[in-house]
């Protein structure tokens, strides 16, 4: 063969890419990896959202539940029941702590829900502090059973027909487990590392996590909706979100998550860096225990919103990138009620409530807030200061109390706070995913509800909503809720912002979730 037949062939043969690594600067460390035990974002990410999947997911762009490890399901005419077709030739993760010896089947299904609906399922005091969302979402009165029909077919039946069951098993508490690894560790006694050594059948792979500094994974090649296009996936830890941006700037981090506005504006002028945004469906709020004194008084509660002065919160704290908030979900919501009218800030009513409330001089009370930034509180320290002088105005004194993220999520689920800085990100469009786990009685007993409040005509509304599948009824129905809500004042509602990620340049295939959620699978680093 001649130098130029060489050539030639040479030019004939596509040229191999091939694939690299990925560094995202995240905020904060996940609380563990067994994700039915927290409600945390942080953790969710962590864990769900890169290490396993769920019988279905919510699109955002089509805006509409699409089948996951469910390839089909069918509804019972009555709401009672929801089977589930599995998706066949699905394989759990292969690790140096487990091999699978089987195919995902109907057991891993029924062992994953068992877990945290049965009191004497031997799992289910594994986690200490309960299962959040499962409890909140009150699925432990709503599902009456969980049988495997065959190996590939589940079926679940309710105790009561409920439009939101088939949106709500997107969220990431309802991710399947393997009952044989569950099975594995039960027989040695070692159930406690199932929230240290996760295993999925999601596009990553756990392979090890250093607290304060990095969580590992690499790609799953078996993976059923194919293999991720990184050779690794790294979540670097950076909780200050200046550091984020120089990093993901230096070529260290090639995503950096939660970026400061004023860092999202040096970015755009970066030839190296790409914004990522998208409007989310998250609110950022101040929660005020109503089980705590003073807070157990609706005027005290209503004083605190006329004494916030909000469009300086917001031009300081999000700089122009957020609304102002009024109720628990963002405007755009189908059935928000925007007949009902925020509160102004008026310094001398505040002061006159209080004074009816029996507090003329003010009280002391405690203010807790994150020590770093995220998306639904950029600057913590100048929100966390801004809220202290105006509630000082009308005689509230306020102490800051800086908390490490993942002990705040602990001590405020326990509600051992009197007010707390907080958000929540709902994990579908449906109005229900704010308003069960923040308001109804069952996530008082969570932990979820941060405002503590369980009023027997608002968890009507509530479980009324989910009942009917028609929307005009539950707009009713959430317009009466949203209205009982502001009158109680049981948030101090701040904003509802805009979700940004700095980005290399070389980085394509990803975008920002409204919901918060992480997915890396067709992401790509040239």
């Amino acid at each position: 063969m001649t130098l130029r037949s060489l050539a030639l062939l040479a030019l004939a043969v596509p040229s191999v890419v091939l694939a690299k690594p990925l560094t995202v600067c995240t905020d904060a460390n996940p609380e563990g990896f067994d994700v039915v035990q927290y409600n945390s974002l942080v953790t969710t990410n962590a864990s769900a959202d890169v290490l396993m999947d769920r019988l279905v997911d919510y699109d955002a762009t089509a805006r509409k539940v699409v089948p996951a490890l469910a390839a089909s399901w069918e509804v019972a005419p009555d709401g009672l029941s929801y089977t589930f077709r599995l998706r066949p030739n699905v394989v759990f993760h292969t690790t140096d702590y487990f091999k699978p010896s089987r195919r995902l089947n109907a057991d891993d299904v029924v062992f994953t829900f068992e877990r945290m609906l049965k009191p004497d399922h031997p799992w289910y005091k594994i986690a200490p502090n309960g299962y959040p969302h499962a409890q909140s979402m009150q699925f432990t009165k709503l599902i009456k059973d969980v049988k495997k029909v065959d190996d590939n077919t589940v079926r679940f039946e309710l105790n009561y027909p409920e439009s939101t069951f088939l949106s709500t098993l997107t969220m990431g508490f309802a991710s399947i487990y393997s009952a044989e690894y569950a099975q594995q560790l039960q027989a040695g006694g070692r159930q406690a590392e199932l929230n240290q050594k996760p295993v999925g059948t999601g596009p990553f792979v756990f392979r090890s996590f250093q607290k304060d500094t990095v969580v590992r994974y690499a790609p799953n090649t078996a993976y059923w909706g194919g293999q991720p296009k990184v050779s690794a996936l790294v979540y670097a830890i950076t909780p200050d979100a200046a550091v984020r941006a120089q990093k993901v700037k230096a070529g260290e981090c090639q995503i950096a998550i939660s970026p400061k506005p004023l860092d999202v504006q040096a970015a755009r002028s970066d030839t190296n860096l790409r914004v990522v945004q998208t409007p989310a469906f998250m609110t950022a709020f101040v929660a005020m225990n109503s089980q705590k004194k003073p807070f157990d008084s609706a005027k005290v509660r209503q004083a605190v919103n006329l004494a916030f002065d909000k469009s300086a919160y917001l031009k300081t704290v999000f700089e122009g990138t957020a609304t102002a908030a009024n109720l628990p979900y963002p405007p755009n919501t189908w059935s928000y009620a925007k007949e009902i009218k925020p509160y102004a800030l008026d310094v001398a009513q505040a002061k006159k409530l209080l004074a009816q409330a029996g507090y003329p001089n003010g009280f002391d009370t405690t203010l807790w807030v994150r020590p770093t930034g995220s998306v639904l509180n950029p600057n913590p320290k100048a929100g966390a200061e801004l809220l202290q002088a105006d509630l000082a105005k009308v005689g509230i004194r306020a102490k800051v109390a800086v908390i490490e993220w993942g002990e705040l999520i602990k001590r405020g689920k326990a509600g051992e706070h009197d007010m707390l800085f907080m958000g929540w990100a709902g994990d579908n469009g449906d109005p229900d995913n704010f308003l069960t786990p923040q308001f109804s009685c069952a996530a008082v007993q969570s932990g979820t509800n941060f405002a503590r409040f369980c009023d027997p005509k608002l968890d009507k509304l509530i479980a009324d909503g989910k009942k009917s599948s028609d929307f005009k009824a539950r707009s009713v129905l959430y317009h009466s809720a949203q209205k009982l809500i502001h009158d109680q004042a049981l948030w101090l509602p701040l904003a509802h912002p805009t979700a940004f990620a700095i980005t290399r340049k070389d980085v394509s295939g990803y975008t920002v979730s409204p919901f918060g959620r992480q997915n890396f699978t067709r992401v790509s680093v040239r």
